[in-house]
């Protein structure tokens, strides 16, 4: 497993210690996926109920705070596959 997805994982382990109620897979292009879900977040390429996928500096700029997520989102730099309102809270919770 990379870096990236190892920090990653922390990083979004951090923000979202409850859990969330769906299942989510964040795409980071070029290192892999990890998986959020009411169990955790652990590194992982399973089905969900909504994909985003993005570069790793866009994904590390929306962990730091940096770049919104509904910003990435709305000039192309965040890609959504699956459920609006899932991604929507998702970008609540990185933020």
């Amino acid at each position: 497993m990379s870096d990236v997805i190892n920090a990653a994982v922390a990083a979004l382990s951090a923000k979202m210690a409850n859990g969330f109620a769906g299942v989510a897979k964040f795409v980071i292009e070029g290192e892999g996926a990890i998986m959020v879900d009411s169990e955790g977040v652990r590194a992982g390429d399973e089905a969900a109920d909504v994909t985003l996928t993005a570069s790793v500096d866009v994904f590390q700029a929306m962990l730091a705070g940096e770049m919104n997520p509904t910003t990435a989102f709305m000039t192309g730099k965040l890609s959504v596959d699956g459920s609006m309102p899932l991604a929507m809270q998702l970008g609540a919770a990185i933020s």
